[in-house]
């Protein structure tokens, strides 16, 4: 049977690849396995077609042991099994591996090329590191690596995405001058990074340099800018846009509809996001992560959970992967139900997953304990957190505000400062005029002092 679809290595990588693709990875192995037992020894395209499938389809941990099965095989490892790992550790958000990666592939002479920067530049940007991304940019333009489209790219999303829009913009008209021709991704990307810093005059001026430049709008720049209008409180103007981008007969994605969706949650307005969806739905559109979480969202805030997990269900059973957001909305949606128990144990099931954080369903949930008044309860939750932000300890010092316990609220709130965390103008008010009410008035000069509030 094995020999009627393979005779060479070639026609057994082509099976492995169609496989692959197909998220059939036992049936993959066993192409493996039948070809060896028949003679055809695999190359390093075989095992690179696995490596890239186990780290996309499983782990980063299971790409790696089917390395060591190709060196095991005496295959020399090159540049397209590095690069498929390194984007697997990016995707996870492992820095230190991916640098680890890149590391080992120069000490075992491997160049690195394009594809290897990118992944790398891009890398840093995820984790934060923009400095770092840069310098890996300085390098590829001092080397012999020469930039492509999507080094330019990944560099003006990755500025904007950090909050260095202005870097951003500058790198956009530097590389104007010096020849290099933006296509219309480079200009969807630069919107976007525009309105989510709200400069709406900037985004407006390149809105227009762009139709001057000869560029048509697509779907992704019509939803780009409905989206900056949705942030903007631009409400109308953002479903004129939805209702242009339906006359002019775009093919709308899945985008696009969780967009108007989520922006008519916000309004408060369920029923038309309830049509929305349904019109989405009857499209026959394929779902992605991003639209089964807006989905499941609609689902939690109409307090239909028995629809949002069924919502659950169909992603899992359509071979794709709960992220923590998929979670943090139930767990939100059942505080705000006031099913405390109920998140409570969706927060633990979360723990046993093994996500990267889950810092915003915890912030969630103890500021469900603290606005029902189990002040115990979330301060037992509260130093269990491994990981806090400014949010974490404002809803523990508004909570402790609430019942009395002012004082243990500002030597909290003493402490977020000290951690070099931001603070909101209204725990400092909340603690100063319990100290007020209380008659604690000598307090409040030394309070004040600590916090440096003048």
């Amino acid at each position: 049977m094995v020999r009627r679809y393979f005779s060479s290595t070639n026609s057994m990588n082509i099976c492995i690849a169609s496989f692959c693709r197909a998220k059939e990875l036992l049936k993959a192995e066993a192409v493996l396995v039948d070809g060896i037992k028949l003679g055809v020894v695999p190359d390093v395209v075989t095992y690179n077609t696995l490596i890239d499938a186990y780290c996309r389809f499983v782990s980063l941990d299971a790409g790696f042991s089917v390395m060591h099965r190709m060196e095991e095989a005496r295959i020399v490892p090159n540049v397209v099994t590095y690069n498929s790992l390194i984007a697997a550790a990016t995707r996870y958000r492992l820095l230190s591996q991916s640098i680890d990666l890149f590391d080992e592939m120069l000490c075992r002479g491997v160049s690195p090329d394009i594809w290897s920067y990118n992944t790398l530049i891009h890398c840093f940007f995820r984790n934060g590191r923009p400095n770092e991304a840069y310098n890996v940019f300085r390098n590829i333009i001092l080397g012999e690596t020469m930039p492509d489209v999507a080094t330019y790219n990944i560099m003006i999303n990755g500025l904007c995405k950090n909050g260095y829009v202005d870097n951003g913009i500058m790198m956009f008209r530097n590389l104007k001058r010096h020849g290099f021709v933006p296509g219309l991704d480079t200009y969807n990307i630069l919107l976007d990074g525009l309105y989510k810093w709200r400069r709406w005059g900037t985004a407006k001026r390149l809105l227009l340099e762009m139709g001057q430049s000869g560029y048509v709008p697509n779907s992704i720049t019509y939803t780009t800018v409905m989206k900056g209008c949705f942030m903007c409180r631009k409400y109308e103007d953002a479903f004129d846009i939805f209702n242009e981008m339906k006359s002019r007969g775009y093919a709308f994605d899945s985008f696009a509809y969780c967009t108007v969706i989520g922006a008519l949650l916000k309004l408060s307005n369920v029923e038309d996001a309830y049509k929305c969806m349904n019109h989405m739905v009857k499209t026959g559109m394929e779902l992605d992560v991003v639209a089964y979480n807006t989905l499941i969202n609609l689902f939690c805030k109409s307090l239909n959970f028995e629809e949002a997990y069924r919502m659950l269900d169909e992603l899992e059973s359509q071979g794709l992967e709960c992220d923590v957001y998929t979670h943090t909305i139930l767990v939100d949606g059942l505080c705000k139900a006031g099913d405390i128990k109920g998140a409570e144990r969706h927060l633990r099931k979360m723990d046993m997953m093994g996500f990267f954080s889950t810092l915003v369903a915890y912030n969630c949930f103890l500021d469900a304990l603290c606005k029902t008044g189990w002040i115990e309860h979330a301060l037992h939750v509260f130093n269990s957190m491994k990981e806090k932000d400014g949010f974490t300890y404002s809803s523990m010092v508004q909570g402790l505000c609430r019942v009395g316990r002012f004082r243990l609220a500002s030597k909290l709130l003493l402490k977020c400062v000290s951690h070099g965390m931001p603070i909101l103008a209204a725990d400092k008010r909340a603690i100063l005029s319990a100290y007020h009410s209380s008659g604690f008035k000598s307090e409040i000069k030394a309070f004040r002092s600590k916090l440096r509030v003048p």
